[in-house]
């Protein structure tokens, strides 16, 4: 897997960017090399490195649109639709 800077924003306000590691069904989400967007309102955050962020707590995840594979999600989406 290639790496993929995302950006993700938690319910609480907090925004980091990172490699993304790992996502679950849950949205569970690994992150590697950190980084805090507002470090003076989270300076406690500055020494994050890797994080686990519990999907219930992700407002939203953005990924750079050259990083997905749009083709695989219409599949995907399709095949989804037909099960009911």
């Amino acid at each position: 897997m290639a790496e993929i800077m995302s950006k993700v924003e938690l319910k609480n306000d907090l925004c980091l960017i990172g490699t993304l590691k790992s996502v679950d069904q849950f949205l569970n989400i690994k992150l590697d090399n950190v980084k805090v967007l507002d470090e003076q309102r989270y300076p406690h955050m500055m020494a994050i490195k890797n994080t686990f962020i519990r999907g219930s707590v992700v407002r939203y995840v953005q990924l750079p649109s050259e990083s997905i594979d749009t083709q695989l999600l219409q599949d995907a989406t399709r095949r989804e639709s037909t099960r009911t």
